[in-house]
């Protein structure tokens, strides 16, 4: 079976040995005669899938028992709408502006209160993560119900390396394209989001996970749909009507696969390995340059250009040819961008770097000109 090196941004690789567990299982699972496709959700075997998919979670990031787990559907887009209207009790939240989905999220809350745009990189084109400094003074003069960041910037290959001082203010990270690829200390923030589609499973599940007493009270906007209400939710078991169940099972088995190898410290050392491979070649590069400063760089999604549309096209189609697929840029930014989350393996990455190398020898007239 000729597997192709899968470097697409979400939807995204899974591990083999998950596919291959999910398609063994897929037409009787474990002696039930029936698919968990087929299987109702509201049964004692679906329950008990969901319940280990919980507790797995649980174990990997150290979740406390003071925090609800929800499984949801509408990606981490939903969520946008979702958290203004759970959270902003007083009817203002502040928003750092990192890049296109954090920007996205402060106009979306904009519709529901006052999103104060705290700190922004867009003058610089998202290069960077926004200085944090004044956050924590911002904060401290109080008004403010949560803050709110992007934690990864899949289109800008930006990620936070420190996260900014909240003080009492709870702090809200969608992390969706760095979640499960390093330790995350749950207790920092107030709540939590992402897409599985990235690291954590298949695209159609949300993970949410919350501070309970965030949420105990109910939604702070009376507009709030009951689907949206994170208490409702949390009472319901993430099921107030009929859930992902397939996706919420695949996500339980790449929780396990996460387990198995290591956990998440295992994860991050893998994936800064991957990462320090294609920052080496492209720092060394004449013809690429990578589009994020240093000082903030993603361990998940490393982005790069040649500064000539025409030849990222041909080293597009270049890698296409070799199996390398998934590796142009987002349409807003174009360039290339490599997605090399949990599942990518360091024979892919090391696969890339000798295209890479390889397009560079056979193009280094070019190089010198631009």
């Amino acid at each position: 079976m000729a597997r192709v090196h899968n470097f697409s941004a979400g939807p995204a690789a899974l591990p083999l040995g998950v596919l291959e567990e999910t398609a063994a299982e897929l037409l009787d699972y474990r002696g039930s005669g029936m698919s968990v496709l087929e299987m109702s959700h509201r049964s004692s075997t679906y329950q008990a899938i969901y319940d280990e998919t919980e507790a797995c979670l649980r174990r990997i990031l150290s979740i406390p028992d003071t925090y609800r787990v929800l499984f949801l559907q509408g990606g981490a887009t939903l969520e946008f709408a979702a958290i203004p209207m759970n959270l902003m009790r007083t009817g203002r939240a502040g928003y750092v502006v990192s890049g296109n989905f954090a920007k996205k999220a402060w106009e979306e809350a904009q519709r529901y209160g006052e999103a104060e745009a705290l700190a922004t990189s867009e003058d610089t084109h998202f290069d960077r993560i926004p200085n944090l400094a004044p956050l924590a003074d911002r904060c401290a003069t109080g008004g403010l119900d949560y803050v709110h960041i992007c934690q990864n910037n899949t289109i800008f290959g930006t990620m936070y390396h420190k996260l900014p001082e909240t003080g009492e203010v709870p702090l809200v990270a969608d992390v969706s394209s760095c979640f499960l690829s390093l330790p995350l200390d749950v207790e920092r923030y107030g709540l939590i989001y992402a897409g599985a589609q990235k690291n954590a499973g298949p695209a159609g599940v949300t993970v949410v996970i919350a501070r309970e007493d965030l949420i105990e009270d109910g939604p702070a906007l009376g507009i709030c749909p009951s689907y949206l209400d994170f208490r409702t939710q949390a009472s319901k078991g993430s099921m107030l009507n009929t859930p992902n169940t397939f996706g919420i099972y695949l996500c339980g088995k790449v929780f396990a696969w996460v387990e198995a190898t290591g956990g998440l410290a295992a994860m991050e050392q893998r994936n800064r390995q991957k990462a320090e491979l294609l920052y080496s070649i492209l720092d060394k590069s004449s013809l690429f340059h990578g589009t994020a400063q240093p000082g903030s760089r993603s361990i998940a999604n490393v982005t790069f250009r040649t500064g000539d549309a025409e030849l990222d096209a041909a080293f597009i189609a270049g890698a296409r040819e070799r199996g390398i697929e998934g590796i142009g840029g987002h349409r807003l930014v174009g360039g290339m961008r490599a997605s090399i989350y949990n599942a990518v393996p360091m024979e892919s990455v090391e696969a890339l770097a000798a295209y890479m190398q390889e397009f560079e020898a056979q193009h280094t007239s070019t190089a010198r000109s631009l």
